[in-house]
């Protein structure tokens, strides 16, 4: 397409406090897994793109690191400024809340959005509330605080109201030839959504346990002529106690992590997985910001 003639391109931020859905809805919104979801919150800890495209339009969404009021080390810190630093150049952003609770971290994160940038409410698990009154009162309130292009009510979960919530930002995004090819789905390597899965699997098994001073490393990536990934992972940990946790009693909860880990990346890259996780520990590393640049973050 060397011609934009009237076909719109362009990036959407996603932001919100951690935990309301932000992950689950990009997934949705561009039809399949590439951010990584779980009830614990701060999982996203990379901005990712995903991309959705059509006949009209190609839209880049960011999803971003829930912004963090709770935990206040260096990761957090860097990661909030992530988020902020991201909202100034994109075309739209999407405030994502939850239904019926707006609480203070929603506020923080609601002041930090731009005045000059179209912001579209999407009210997620809507479908959780039976009453409607209710819940156009509470949609009411938020935007008594701040005047936004459009608000949707969604259910990201459950794909509901996803395709209003794409129309909401498609008129502010430029006149422009798509920038991505139409059947990818996102810019991210698949060195990063290896690590991204293990990841997934830390949160999803560890739950409460799972300690926050974490980072997956990959230290080998290679694919063999047969097709074969062979991935060598390593779990960052503060501190022994939390390597003994990540591993569990005989290895078992680290080996079932491994497995799950491995069969998404065999689903992920159509092809056989070769997959070697371990844990090694390194003090300090969270709030060391040398370290931090150095792993990227």
């Amino acid at each position: 397409m060397s011609d934009a003639n009237g076909y719109r391109c362009g990036f959407v931020e996603i932001v919100g406090r951690p935990n309301v859905g932000k992950s689950t809805l990009m997934n949705h919104l561009i039809g399949q897994k590439i951010s990584i979801t779980s009830k614990k919150a701060q999982t996203t800890r990379h901005k990712v793109n995903g991309i959705y495209t059509d006949e009209k339009k190609q839209v880049i969404f960011v999803d971003t690191p829930g912004f963090q009021t709770d935990y206040r080390n260096a990761v957090n810190d860097r990661l909030n400024l992530n988020v902020t630093e991201a909202m100034s150049g994109v075309d739209a952003i999407i405030l994502v809340v939850e239904a019926l609770r707006f609480t203070q971290a929603d506020r923080t994160v609601m002041k930090q959005l731009p005045k000059n940038v179209p912001v579209v409410l999407a009210v997620n698990k809507a479908d959780k509330s039976k009453d409607r009154l209710l819940l156009e009162a509470f949609i009411a309130e938020i935007k008594s605080e701040f005047e936004f292009a459009a608000v949707v009510a969604v259910s990201a979960k459950h794909g509901l109201g996803l395709s209003e919530l794409m129309m909401s930002v498609e008129p502010y995004l430029p006149e422009s030839i798509p920038m991505y090819p139409e059947d990818m789905v996102t810019d991210k390597s698949s060195r990063f959504l290896a690590s991204e899965i293990v990841r997934e699997k830390l949160f999803r098994y560890l739950g409460e346990e799972l300690p926050y001073a974490m980072n997956v490393e990959i230290e080998q990536f290679e694919v063999e002529e047969s097709g074969l990934h062979r991935i060598y992972v390593a779990v960052l940990v503060d501190k022994d106690s939390q390597k003994a946790i990540l591993i569990g009693k005989g290895g078992e909860r680290l080996k079932k992590i491994s497995t799950e880990a491995r069969l998404d990346m065999e689903k992920l890259f159509d092809s056989k997985v070769f997959l070697k996780v371990w844990v090694k520990v390194k003090s300090g590393w969270a709030d060391d910001v040398r370290f931090l640049k150095e792993l990227g973050m």
